[in-house]
């Protein structure tokens, strides 16, 4: 555990280093895991001996658990559920089917390269399904890349994690050998995905309308509302843990309370919120680069570099490719989505708990981990602004099919963007309509490669530009006063 001064000096240098790498950050291939891992292996015990930490060290565990329970809260209330069933098709396709298949073909390569058991083969699985939403940041707010797939990368990375958890959890049970009875394990069980979820629930919902009703009669200061919503986090994942549950799943049901009961959390808390993560999670990167850096040497690097192409380049492909077979996309999309499911914090975090549940060669376990999350860290974090820019110069070319659905159940079967059932305007008249009192409001809904092979790009007088993959989210926006027409070519 490092001294006060060592502490304080660490978050000085994550802090600064931060600030001063975001613009390189954005305009290189590079990544801030790349940066802060290769820091931590700098400052750990096989560099300059700055930072004396090993994978039992309470303060890196201390890190890991709040960064974990806070990310699973923030994605939580980060979801949608008012876009109905269909929106969540092809999302359920990926974390469902695809994740356990992900999880079968990864098990399957560890116990063929590395030999080990079933159950430690099917924890490596688990922990290396879990895709980091960190290095993807940039990939999903680049508005060359369609809206439907977008969606899809961040609903999976946002919501990865609450499929697999309660999965790695029950083979750490199972892994712990201890003898069980069916009552132990039906216990244990509700315990886990009940009695915990529903107290993070309670939690969740009742500290929400608490802090709605308070601010409403006596005003609290934004600062301080901030503070509220850390404490959620943290009230719901004590709860969850002390009624024998798990926290990080309570603090997941905590924020999807927030959603469901329709309650409001102050801008300010996820601004806060989000900034108090990174710091978190960059100074995770920096601990967990110090252990690895102890750890590595002590695995067959060859077979072990071996997994990790194929966890990274084979299982999520194979695996993605499988379950959105019948999904209206075009190749460059099945290769962009099935390429980016990058491994980071979340599976070192969730190897930690491994360690945490003292399960037999944990620590072997986590330095397999960490070779794959190191190889990923790399390959993704180097290849995310060059594979973006050929995806995104590809939607520019031609009109691509996942480019005319508003969202990623616009996907699914069909023809995405069909109009059957949508009343149609000539030119002429909707000149007769914009001469009226009450013009219509029009909107050009031009494909990116249609606008762009327009010398001119000249638009209708008055007309808003909209991309159409962009359509559904900005009408839902919208109040209508007046019926609008869109045209695309």
């Amino acid at each position: 555990m490092p001294d006060l001064s060592t502490a304080f000096g660490l978050i000085a240098v994550v802090l600064t280093v931060s600030g001063l790498a975001s613009p390189l950050v954005e305009r290189a291939p590079l990544s801030f895991p790349m940066i802060f891992l290769g820091l931590g292996v700098l400052l750990g015990p096989r560099g300059a001996g700055v930072i004396d930490v090993d994978a039992h060290d309470r303060t890196l565990e201390s890190i890991a658990v709040f960064n974990l329970a806070l990310v699973m809260f923030l994605d939580a209330v980060k979801l949608r559920f008012d876009e109905g069933a269909r929106a969540w098709v092809i999302p359920t396709l990926v974390l469902g089917p695809g994740t356990l298949l992900t999880i079968a073909l990864i098990a399957g390569a560890a116990t063929l390269l590395l030999g080990t058991a079933l159950v430690p083969s099917l924890l490596l699985g688990a922990i290396l399904a879990s895709t980091d939403p960190v290095v993807l940041r940039d990939v999903v707010r680049d508005r060359r890349i369609p809206r439907p797939i977008r969606d899809v990368l961040s609903i999976e990375a946002g919501t990865n994690d609450v499929v697999i958890l309660p999965i790695v959890l029950v083979l750490i049970a199972v892994a712990q050998g201890q003898d069980r009875g069916a009552g132990d394990w039906a216990g244990f069980l509700v315990r886990l995905f009940l009695v915990g979820p529903a107290v993070g629930f309670a939690i969740g919902g009742l500290g929400s309308w608490l802090i709605g009703a308070v601010d409403a009669r006596l005003t609290i200061r934004r600062e301080y509302q901030a503070l509220f919503g850390v404490g959620l986090v943290l009230a719901s994942y004590a709860a969850g843990q002390a009624v024998g549950g798990d926290g990080f799943l309570s603090a997941f049901a905590a924020g999807v309370a927030v959603v469901v009961l329709n309650r409001e959390l102050c801008g300010c808390f996820f601004e806060y919120g989000e900034v108090t993560s990174e710091v978190a999670m960059l100074l995770a990167f920096v601990l967990f680069g110090a252990v690895l850096s102890t750890l590595v040497d002590t695995i067959a690097l060859g077979p072990a570099l071996l997994f990790a192409a194929l966890a990274i380049g084979l299982a999520r492909p194979l695996a993605i490719s499988l379950v959105l077979a019948r999904v209206s996309l075009s190749p460059q999309a099945r290769a962009f989505v099935a390429w980016f499911g990058p491994r980071g914090l979340s599976s070192l975090l969730l190897a930690l708990l491994v360690i945490l549940g003292d399960v037999p060669d944990a620590e072997r376990l986590l330095a397999i981990v960490g070779v794959v999350v190191i190889a990923s860290v790399v390959a993704h974090g180097a290849s995310a602004t060059p594979v973006a820019a050929w995806y995104g110069r590809s939607v520019a070319r031609a009109t691509l099919p996942e480019e005319r659905a508003g969202t990623a159940s616009g996907l699914f079967g069909g023809r995405a963007g069909a109009s059957d059932g949508v009343p149609r305007v000539t030119p002429q008249e909707l000149a007769g309509l914009l001469d009226t009192p009450h013009p219509p409001l029009v909107l050009d809904v031009r494909t990116r490669s249609q606008y762009e092979s327009d010398p001119t790009q000249i638009q209708i007088p008055g007309s808003v530009r909209i991309l159409p993959d962009d359509i559904a989210q900005w009408g839902t926006a919208q109040p209508f006063p007046r019926s609008a027409v869109a045209y695309c070519t």
